[in-house]
């Protein structure tokens, strides 16, 4: 028999837990929430101080019937769920369905699972954190009524299965902001002047800067001309040249939304499957003769902070990889919301000895691909600042002034390790300029006028929308994966070129809300609300006020809505043939996947097929058919023949109209970092990328 019972939520964590912890210790997993307010109601009780109606999982029973028969014979039981508010409700639905004091010290916390981390929790337990708790209790009862008093409305006026939400709704507002700023937005014409200088046998480039002292914007060709016009010969002189020496700082380790950002810019990884892979990574991972363990910090957090043991053991590294100059840390700044909750740590590797290559063979390959990313992001936070060699040059002709700038950098520092992405994946290269001298006359080889016009602002990427959300105070780091899900999957947006496109059913919707429900849909409002629910945990509000207060204003706007909200009815867009089996109509649907063709006299006839789109390619096989567009299960494009089944090609590249120069075989473009890259399947025949 064992003397104490830990219940966690998940069996990997209990398996790596049950090994730190010795003989007298079972470790059990709940399985995440036991408890939850029912699926077919609302739950709340908005008479009685917004009363939540608990009830039991369905499924959880055997579970449960293995906790209590566990905690009869077990001398003291700890809760052992994750450091947050979920895990502190979590710990909390299980003392009351085991009959446990929550004022006794049952609850146990850590922030990373390793084996001194896990003894030095269970040398302090504490009570369960009743503001954490409420705090939780809030933002679910929030979410229930908005959820389930919205939602039939939708239903009823519009179409069934749909829903809305505090943070999905304001995200889908933003997609739809967005893509009507870019479709109202009027291109602006400007030019450029570029010239290309020699000194010596080095050619350099320059930018026309202005007239004299003054910065002058080209807006029209005539203003070029009339530069050009000034120019007097092919001689320009050294004017100023200004050297300097910048430093350049490390980014701080890995949040929960900077983590998700980056694995999606470097490692095209969507925001659920990155902290699917992260929650694998903190509950252990099997090494062999080291047997399972957690390999990053809890992975939901806002807090750049790191303990003094792990910056203490990075500098040691660091120093011994790389050597003592690259240690020389200075103070990582990261930029800190008005919502920052600092409880526990950045994510960061629970230790750098660990390194991505030394445990590459017990990760599968998204694993590695993810611990790498944090790891590396770790260590640079804690490496020296790099030196950059900056030097900016004047080159004047008459009152002409062109501008070359250069810089190289000096020592790397945490650039040896890493170097954080942009939203445009454009890279930082050497740009350097000869050794010139104030006074010295050189040469122009070429002047270029280039028209250019202004772009609208881009769509939203997965990465460019948790950062928005973020910096607007919107969601908490565990509801950003959840909520990009959810629009998708209700059909509000789709994603093309991994990028979020408003659907028409998106833009009703929103506007519906905009009309009955604008606090919903409200940042400023949606941001104070997530302050309020910080403001529960940390014990200065009472929850059932900040629910009271809400749902006064909430439930006139219901009750309007119910009156005067008219039924939409989406009329069906016609796909411009006829159903092969009836002989009615085909229109087009919005499906989970997007659209597709169905006939129109449903339901006496259920006949579907998926909208075709040509690309104006003979299929390379059987040259008979067209290479169509289409959908794996997983929502994922391919390229195949329209005759399938009778012809099986299939490509995952799309197919090129011409063939090969080189050998006559298949051209198809590829996507690469700088862009697309046309490749020959046959031989080695590439082109210059396209960006």
């Amino acid at each position: 028999m064992s003397d104490y019972l830990v219940i966690v939520e998940s069996p990997a964590k209990a398996k790596t837990i049950e090994k730190y912890l010795g003989k007298k210790y079972k470790v059990k997993a709940s399985m995440g929430h036991v408890r939850d307010l029912p699926k077919s109601q609302t739950g709340v009780d908005v008479d009685n101080n917004y009363e939540p109606k608990y009830i039991t999982i369905r499924g959880k029973g055997p579970v449960l019937k293995e906790l209590k028969s566990a905690a009869k014979k077990a001398k003291k039981i700890y809760l052992a769920a994750d450091p947050d508010r979920e895990g502190e409700a979590i710990a909390w639905h299980l003392a009351h369905t085991l009959d446990l004091d929550t004022t006794s010290d049952c609850r146990v916390v850590f922030n990373e699972i390793t084996k001194d981390a896990i003894k030095e929790s269970f040398k302090h337990p504490r009570p369960i954190n009743m503001d954490l708790v409420d705090a939780q209790q809030a933002r679910r009862i929030l979410d229930r009524l908005v959820g389930y008093k919205i939602s039939p409305l939708l239903w009823k006026k519009v179409k069934k299965g749909l829903s809305a939400g505090r943070v999905q709704s304001v995200a889908v507002k933003l997609i739809i902001d967005r893509e009507n700023e870019i479709n109202n937005f009027i291109p602006e014409e400007y030019w450029t002047i570029s010239g290309q200088f020699e000194y010596g046998n080095i050619t350099f480039p320059a930018q026309f800067f202005g007239i004299g002292k003054e910065k002058l914007e080209l807006k029209s060709e005539q203003e070029v001309n009339k530069i050009l016009s000034q120019l007097d010969k092919k001689e320009f002189q050294v004017n100023s040249i200004v050297k300097r020496e910048r430093k350049r700082n490390p980014a701080p380790p890995f949040t929960t939304s900077s983590l998700q950002q980056e694995a999606a810019r470097k490692l095209n990884f969507r925001a659920r499957k990155t902290m699917m892979i992260a929650q694998q990574l903190y509950e252990g991972i099997d090494l062999g003769k080291e047997g399972s363990v957690g390999l990053i910090t809890y992975m939901r957090t806002d807090s750049v902070r790191v303990s003094e043991t792990a910056q203490k053991e990075a500098k040691e590294f660091i120093t011994a990889e790389f050597g003592k100059e690259y240690a020389e840390q200075v103070e990582v700044k990261g930029k800190k919301q008005g919502n920052v909750q600092d409880a526990h740590e950045a994510i960061r590797p629970t230790s750098v000895i660990r390194t991505p290559n030394s445990i590459k063979d017990f990760l599968s390959r998204d694993q590695w691909k993810l611990y790498k990313l944090i790891w590396e992001r770790f260590v640079a936070s804690q490496m020296s600042p790099a030196i950059m060699d900056t030097m900016k040059v004047d080159l004047v002709n008459g009152q002409v002034v062109f501008r070359a700038n250069g810089s190289k950098v000096k020592f790397q520092g945490f650039m040896k390790v890493y170097v954080e992405a942009t939203d445009d994946n454009q890279e930082t290269k050497d740009i350097l300029l000869p050794d010139l001298k104030e006074g010295e006359v050189i040469k122009n080889k070429d002047i270029e006028p280039k028209q250019h016009f202004t772009q609208p602002p881009p769509r939203y990427s997965e990465a460019r929308l948790v950062k928005t959300l973020e910096e607007l105070g919107i969601g908490r780091p565990s509801t950003y994966a959840p909520t990009l899900d959810t629009i998708q999957k209700r059909g509000y947006v789709s994603l093309e070129n991994k990028r979020f496109v408003p659907t028409e059913l998106g833009e009703i919707v929103i506007q519906l809300m905009s009309e009955f429900f604008p606090e919903i849909i409200n940042v400023e409002f949606t941001a104070k609300m997530e302050r309020e629910l910080d403001e529960i945990e940390e014990g200065k509000v009472q929850w059932v006020k900040v629910i009271d207060e809400f749902y006064k204003d909430f439930r006139k706007y219901l009750e309007k809505a119910e009156l005067e909200m008219e039924k939409i009815e989406i009329k069906d867009e016609y796909a411009g043939e006829d159903c092969e089996i009836c002989g009615n109509p085909m229109v087009i649907k919005m499906g989970r996947f997007g659209k597709f063709m169905a006939c129109s006299n449903f339901p006496d006839c259920r006949n579907t097929k998926p909208i075709i789109k040509e690309i104006g390619v003979p299929c390379p096989k059987c040259n008979k058919g067209q290479v169509i567009e289409r959908k794996s299960k997983k929502n994922r494009i391919f390229y195949g023949c329209s005759r399938y089944p009778e012809c099986d090609f299939l490509s995952w590249d799309k197919p090129v109209a011409r063939p090969c120069p080189k050998c006559n075989g298949m051209l198809v473009e590829k996507k690469i970092k700088k862009g697309v890259q046309i490749q020959c399947t046959n031989c080695d025949y590439k082109e210059k990328p396209q960006e």
